[in-house]
Order: C-alpha cells, then structure tokens, then sequence
C-alpha cells in the first residue's frame, strides 16, 4: 500500500467505532446463548407436565386392585408373589 492510501485508511472515521462493534457482536451472541437456554428449560418444563412424579410399581397397582375389589386375596397372594419372585 502507498503511504497516501494509508494516510487515508487511518483517517477513516469509522475506526473509532471497531471496539463498539466488537462489544456489540459480544450481545449479540449472549442474547442467542441465553435465547437457546431458554428454549431448552422451557421444552424440558413443557415435557414434564405430564408426569407425576415416580411411577408406580407393579406391586402397588396389585394393591390398588386389591383394595378396589378387582381381585380376591387368593389372585392377589399369587400375583404379588410371582412379582417379588
């Protein structure tokens, strides 16, 4: 480069925005690291709604049927002991 197009490079008046820019394009990707967080929590939140806490075991839902009259002692007595087998 000539010394005379160099004299006008560092004349340019946009040169004492660099650092400006620099710190912008720093906001600029936090906000899309913190947009795609916030993408991420929202769509674990959003999939468990549905549950409820643990589930339950095969033993307790034999209990419940047990209690509801769905199955005697007897059926109830078996199951429960080919389950824990």
């Amino acid at each position: 480069m000539s010394t005379q197009m160099m004299e006008q490079f560092n004349d340019c008046d946009w040169m004492p925005i660099m650092p400006m820019m620099g710190l912008g394009m720093l906001f600029m990707a936090m906000f899309w690291v913190l947009l795609l967080a916030g993408l991420v929590v929202a769509m674990k939140w959003l999939m468990g709604q549905g549950r409820t806490g643990q589930e339950e075991s095969a033993v307790d839902i034999l209990k419940k049927r047990y209690a509801r009259g769905e199955i005697n002692k007897q059926e109830f007595e078996e199951r429960k002991r080919d389950l824990l087998s």
